[in-house]
């Protein structure tokens, strides 16, 4: 694909990817909202526009690091839920933008993974549903969003999209791909929600999203697995895999009670 192609592929594929998950979300609540945003809507095409760029072997590497970026995204559910106990929406967020800060760097001192890392990601994602802050009252009551709040997110997300896919080739597949994971779309999400529905329905959207990351991460052990033989396998497999994970999540969630 030349230049121009991709270019134009991430303006229209990442705003409406986020806009669809936003309109879902406000139909089913935050919860739901957030397990669905653990479906890969910007690190997938990231993934993608880094294949088309950069090349297969270049795309195989960075998925094998967006996989563990997945425990980063752990590190901020939690530390987001825990402290909107206490703190207002912004200066939660800024404490779990700090927690993912600090578990890229330790994951960035460390060994490139493999594949085979899922089994700690996977570890990682249930001891920390079970390290959540337990529900609290009756669900928050659906809340007036701004006419701007839609337009908002779909024109951050593709900034983000468009910023990290330029900056790429200078900072590696690695580094790449460990902040490809960045929930941009999940702080957004919970910082809304915390503004206008309280701490409650913020810790509902971090839940949710830590039972959507079992499917993300299923998604790019799959990508990883198998990009380097056929790139369009390698994307409807992973998205396949990624679709059934997302089912059995929120159902063994909501039967254990963390959904």
């Amino acid at each position: 694909m030349n230049p121009t192609g991709a270019l134009a592929l991430k303006l229209v594929l990442t705003p409406v990817l986020v806009g669809a998950a936003s309109l879902a979300g406000r139909r089913w609540g935050s919860a739901v909202s957030g397990w669905l945003i653990g479906i890969p809507f910007t690190s997938a095409p990231i993934a993608l526009f880094l294949t088309i760029e950069a090349g297969p072997t270049f795309g195989a590497r960075a998925a094998v690091a967006i996989m563990a970026g997945a425990l980063s995204q752990a590190v901020f559910c939690l530390w987001y839920a825990w402290a909107a106990q206490r703190l207002a929406w912004s200066s939660s967020l800024l404490a779990a933008a700090l927690g993912f800060g600090a578990s890229t760097l330790v994951l960035e001192l460390t060994g490139l993974p493999s594949p085979s890392f899922l089994v700690v990601v996977i570890v990682a994602l249930v001891v920390a549903l079970f390290l959540m802050p337990a529900h609290e009252g009756a669900p928050p009551d659906p809340a007036d969003f701004p006419r701007w709040d839609l337009p908002a997110r779909m024109v951050v997300a593709t900034a983000f999209v468009l910023a990290l896919t330029a900056a790429a080739p200078v900072l590696g597949p690695r580094l790449a791909g460990l902040l490809a994971p960045f929930p941009l779309y999940g702080a957004v999400l919970a910082a809304f929600a915390h503004r206008l529905q309280g701490a409650g329905a913020a810790v509902g959207v971090m839940r949710g999203l830590l039972l959507g990351l079992f499917a993300f991460s299923a998604f790019f052990v799959v990508l990883a697995t198998l990009l380097e033989h056929d790139v369009a396998l390698a994307f409807v497999t992973a998205i396949a895999v990624a679709l059934v994970v997302q089912g059995i999540s929120l159902a063994v969630g909501r039967r254990l009670g963390l959904a």
